[in-house]
């Protein structure tokens, strides 16, 4: 089994990464889309959250919009939220993990490297993107406006942060297609340096 992490910041670009390394036969796990699907089945998890930020989990529901309010702007009860969350989705990854026993997958999480998934990658990745560039796809993905759009980009660790940390860095600064081209070309190098080591 070949794990390759593919973190960065909101609005990077990750998708078209992931996107090609499920071409290529990848299990992609989604960190994000995992803990939204834990908020809905994971009772404990949902009733921490709501010890931790009361009023933030109506009707057994948690109200997204209540927490990004009280978390954004607030290392403190980002941290405490993460301390939470974090553990609940790195044991979900490990489920998916041994139950579906992939030969290659890509675990997508902006926490990758702070939550624990970061030790069960075999290579790292980081996605980059300037500012301006992250702030309009926020917009126009979630129809937001700029000041929302930033508060999750003003939350989340830097590009540089996230460069130093990772094994490989992909920047999106220049068009679509040669985005594309630059992860194509990272991810045959990966896989083949993956292959030649089996």
């Amino acid at each position: 089994m070949y794990i390759i992490g593919i973190t960065g910041g909101s609005g990077c670009g990750k998708t078209t990464a992931l996107e090609l390394l499920r071409e290529c036969g990848a299990l992609i796990l989604d960190c994000d889309q995992i803990y939204h699907g834990l908020l809905k089945t994971d009772r404990a998890l949902l009733s921490d959250i709501e010890a931790a930020f009361p009023g933030t989990v109506k009707d057994g529901v948690l109200d997204r919009k209540t927490l990004g309010a009280l978390v954004f702007g607030n290392k403190t009860a980002l941290k405490q939220l993460n301390a939470l969350t974090h553990p609940a989705v790195v044991r979900e990854v490990k489920r998916q993990l041994q139950e579906k026993k992939p030969e290659l997958a890509g675990i997508d999480a902006i926490g990758l490297l702070d939550s624990g998934l970061k030790e069960l990658c075999d290579v790292t990745v980081a996605v980059i993107a300037p500012r301006k560039a992250r702030l309009l796809r926020i917009m126009a993905r979630d129809g937001l406006d700029e000041a929302a759009a930033a508060a999750p980009i003003d939350a989340q660790p830097s590009n540089r942060s996230f460069a130093a940390r990772c094994d490989f860095t992909l920047k999106n600064n220049g068009s679509p297609t040669l985005f594309r081209k630059r992860c194509e070309a990272l991810l045959d190098a990966l896989l083949r340096t993956a292959s030649s080591n089996e």
